[in-house]
C-alpha cells in the first residue's frame, strides 16, 4: 500500500470499462448525495414550518383564553342588566297595583264609614 491510499480504497482498475463502471457509481454516488442534501434542506424547511405553526396555536390559545374571559364578562354583565329589567318590571307592576287598588280600597273604607254614620 502506498502512503496515499486510504485503508479502504478499492483497488485502481485500468481497464476501459472499470473506468465507466467507476463514473457511473460515482453518478448514483452524487445522486443520491443530491437527494440527502434536499431532504435535509426539507426537512429543515418543515422543521422552520412546524415552528410558525406551533406559534399561531400558542397565538390562538391565548386569544381563545381572552376571549372566554370576555364572554363570560359579558355573559355576566348581560345577566345583571336582565335581572335590573325583571326588578324593575316587577316593582312597576307592584307600583301600578298599588295606584288601582289602594285608591279603591280607600273609597270602600270611606263608603262604609259614611254607610256606618247614616
Amino acid at each position: 500500500m502506498s502512503s496515499n491510499q486510504g485503508l479502504y480504497d478499492p483497488p485502481m482498475q485500468t481497464q476501459g470499462q472499470g473506468n465507466s463502471r467507476t463514473d457511473q457509481l460515482q453518478s448514483e454516488i452524487d445522486d443520491a448525495v443530491d437527494k440527502m442534501r434536499t431532504n435535509i434542506t426539507k426537512v429543515g424547511e418543515r422543521g422552520e414550518r412546524l415552528d410558525a405553526l406551533q406559534d399561531k396555536t400558542d397565538n390562538l390559545a391565548t386569544q381563545a383564553n381572552g376571549f372566554r374571559r370576555g364572554a363570560n364578562r359579558v355573559r355576566k354583565q348581560m345577566w345583571w342588566k336582565d335581572m335590573k329589567m325583571r326588578i324593575c318590571i316587577i316593582v312597576g307592576i307592584i307600583v301600578l297595583l298599588l295606584v288601582i287598588i289602594v285608591p279603591s280600597v280607600w273609597r270602600s273604607a270611606e263608603s262604609r264609614k259614611s254607610d256606618l254614620k247614616r
